[in-house]
């Protein structure tokens, strides 16, 4: 997975808020299609916090059947154990490759319960599971060398770009075991994370500019200082300074982006907003600037 940025698709909706499958095959065609190392449905950017079961269902299937094997189909699940169990179960019968374990809800936990969640989800299902920590769940680096003895737990996802607790978990970790950058916009600490040994990121812009992912992936790679640092410097920075005016932009922002090139995503769900009409011309600008950086068209 760590050979092309990972995607994290959105989930299309029809104006009235109802699931729009057929969006969301034509809007996974164009994600494919960009090559990325995986993909990753209905997670965080994916709202699976706002789907029902059905819904998941729909969601993970249809990922699957236009992935076609290409890539790996990495579906997320979470809440309580028990919740996430029943997600699992779903995704497993809809052909996922493995589960990306999202924070659980609400209360902050001891150790030994992060550690009791994984092994309750992951001795209910066959699948593979990376756990993301984010929010109130954080690892020490007792608690990987547990986690990576889990039979099926296999990996790590970093939301809270903290080098140094990144650094002591990649040394505690057995050979093998996965990373990832999970950064909000992870191009924006790519280089910092490769340095402590975690070079796979996902990618919130990929799901509606692949062309500048891609080219931030490819740049990056080759250590091209000059093209990454003016990527930074003029598409994504201004990006997260607009993502950070509004609590939830880091997804409704992205969509709105996704909706302004033509893909029929829809509008986000109740909890996030839409951007307001200021915001949306700022995005608009600052997209049409972006894809000029990299010689693409809207």
């Amino acid at each position: 997975m760590a050979g092309g940025v990972l995607s994290f698709p959105l989930t299309a909706f029809h104006a009235d808020g109802s699931l729009d499958v057929d969006g969301m095959r034509e809007y996974l065609g164009g994600q494919l299609a960009a090559g990325p190392g995986a993909l990753f449905p209905a997670c965080g950017t994916g709202e699976f916090f706002s789907l029902d079961e059905d819904e998941y269902r729909q969601v993970v299937a249809v990922s699957v059947e236009e992935a076609g094997g290409r890539v790996p189909v990495v579906a997320g699940v979470g809440y309580g154990w028990a919740q996430a169990v029943r997600f699992a179960r779903v995704a497993e019968e809809a052909g996922a490759d493995a589960l990306l374990v999202l924070p659980h809800y609400l209360v902050a936990a001891p150790q030994d319960g992060l550690v009791a969640q994984l092994e309750q989800i992951a001795a209910r299902t066959s699948l593979p599971l990376i756990a993301y920590q984010r929010g109130q769940v954080a690892f020490t680096a007792g608690s990987l060398t547990r986690i990576a003895r889990i039979p099926g737990v296999i990996g790590l996802k970093d939301g809270h770009s903290d080098l140094d607790r990144l650094q002591r978990l990649t040394l505690a970790a057995p050979e093998g075991f996965l990373f990832f950058n999970g950064a909000a916009t992870a191009e924006i600490q790519a280089r910092a994370y490769a340095a402590v040994g975690v070079p796979a990121y996902s990618s919130a812009v990929h799901a509606f500019a692949p062309e500048i992912a891609d080219a931030f992936f490819a740049a990056l790679g080759a250590g091209d200082r000059g093209t990454v640092d003016k990527l930074l410097r003029d598409f994504y920075v201004p990006f997260v300074e607009l993502r950070d005016r509004v609590p939830g932009y880091a997804v409704s922002l992205v969509k709105a982006a996704a909706r302004l090139r033509g893909r029929p995503v829809g509008p986000v769900r109740a909890p996030l907003t839409d951007p307001s009409a200021a915001d949306l011309a700022d995005l608009d600008a600052l997209l049409t600037a972006g894809l000029d950086l990299v010689g693409a068209s809207r």
